[in-house]
This record gives structure tokens, C-alpha cells and sequence, in this order.
């Protein structure tokens, strides 16, 4: 479905990310794992479109992404919530997730949103700025889930979220992933809620991947370590 391959991203003359290469199947969930400040946010801002990448290969299906800018990116069918749910805090939540459906053709929020997030129903009239940390991030999920994505891109989703809404957001996304049928690139560093969504676990360091394993055969204390400061 998505193929990265060697990709290289540079800030000035210092490289970010170095040769990266990988790929996330159809309706796959790959969790891309490291400590803060390894590269997770400045990949995913790459394979987006909202940071520009030096060489490599970005490819939606047979598409070749690498070259466009990013909202042709979600044209061709990627999604992507940013780290903070970067919402719209005086618009109501319906009108957030409205904002979302420009490539769609606009009209009515499709129901399964507020089937899946029965609480964004609940408050879609309420600005979003006055929802919690749990409520933003399932409206920034529900706003990028209404452009029809073919990948969900989620960038550190359980940031400042207290551990009963992580384990509700990580039955959602499977629920969703399932019934939808997108795949999900996620960056992490709680690998309880990476075990929960993910399929495959990818570990970045210092811009270069250093480890990879399916969740069945995953050795835990070496994520660990890696994500230990």
C-alpha cells in the first residue's frame, strides 16, 4: 500500500533521516518506535509532504508521491494527525470534522464517525477547544478519517492522554482499520499501545531503523531499552 524507499531528509546540512527504506501493507498497522528526538515526527512530516525530503521514494500504491505537495498527498489518499491534534479550538466539533471533507465532496458527516466516537456526537456542537485531551484526539482522528484515507498517519496519538482513553483509542482504531479497511503508520513511545494496534514494530535512532519485528515474535526488554533514555 505505502512504500518508503531510501529516504533521506535534511535539516541545513545535517541528515535527519538516513536511507530509510520500508513498507506498510494493506491494512497493515506499522508502529514506527524511538525516543524523542530520533526522527519519528520528521519522517512522518516527510512521507506527508509538510517537510521537504532530500532523495528517495515516496509511493501510494503505483502512485510516486515525492514530488507533490501535501495536499495533493491527501488527495491520493493519505491522512495525517499531527502531534497535538492541532484542531481548530473556536470551531465546533462538527465543523472540525466538516473541515476534513473537502476532498470527499462535503455534505453530511458520514454516521460511522459518530458510531465509532459516539461522544464527539454527543458535544458536536461544542467548540473543540473546550473538549478534553481524549476528545481532541478522537476529533483530529475522525477529521483525518472523513477524507476516505487508504493511510492513516498518527503522529505520538496517546500524548497526554491518561491510560483508560489509550485503551479505548487503541479498540477504536482496530474496530476502524478492520470495517474501513485503511492502513495505519503510527509514531509511538508507549508500547502497551503499540502492541495493541500494531501488526509490526519499527525502532528509529538517530534518524536510521535499528530494529523491526512482528508483535508476535517481539522481544519487549529490546524495544525497551531502545525507548529508554
Amino acid at each position: 500500500m505505502l512504500r518508503i524507499d531510501k529516504l533521506d531528509v535534511r535539516y541545513g546540512d545535517s541528515k535527519v533521516i538516513q536511507d530509510v527504506t520500508f513498507e506498510v501493507g494493506t491494512q497493515e498497522c506499522v508502529a514506527l518506535m524511538g525516543r524523542n528526538g530520533m526522527g519519528k515526527t520528521t519522517l512522518l512530516k516527510a512521507i506527508i509532504g509538510m517537510h521537504p525530503s532530500h532523495a528517495g521514494s515516496v509511493r501510494l500504491e503505483s502512485v510516486e508521491l515525492a514530488n507533490l505537495p501535501s495536499y495533493e498527498r491527501v488527495r491520493q489518499g493519505l491522512a495525517f494527525v499531527p502531534q497535538g491534534r492541532m484542531i481548530f479550538p473556536l470551531l465546533t466539533v462538527e465543523q472540525n470534522i466538516q473541515a476534513g471533507m473537502e476532498n470527499s465532496g462535503g455534505g453530511e458527516i458520514p454516521q460511522y464517525v459518530f458510531d465509532f466516537f459516539p461522544v464527539l456526537h454527543e458535544m458536536r456542537l461544542r467548540k473543540g477547544g473546550n473538549l478534553s485531551g481524549g476528545q481532541q484526539q478522537m476529533l483530529a482522528i475522525a477529521r483525518a478519517l472523513v477524507s476516505n484515507p487508504k493511510v492513516l498517519i498518527l503522529d505520538e496519538p496517546t500524548e497526554g492522554i491518561q491510560p483508560s482513553i489509550i485503551k479505548e483509542l487503541a479498540r477504536t482504531l482496530n474496530a476502524l482499520r478492520k470495517e474501513r479497511g485503511f492502513s495505519i503508520l503510527v509514531s509511538e513511545q508507549v508500547l502497551s499501545f503499540a502492541l495493541e494496534v500494531a501488526d509490526r514494530v519499527i525502532v528509529i535512532d538517530r534518524g536510521s531503523f535499528v530494529h523491526e519485528e512482528r508483535r508476535e515474535q517481539l522481544d519487549e526488554e529490546k524495544v525497551k531499552a531502545f525507548l529508554t533514555v
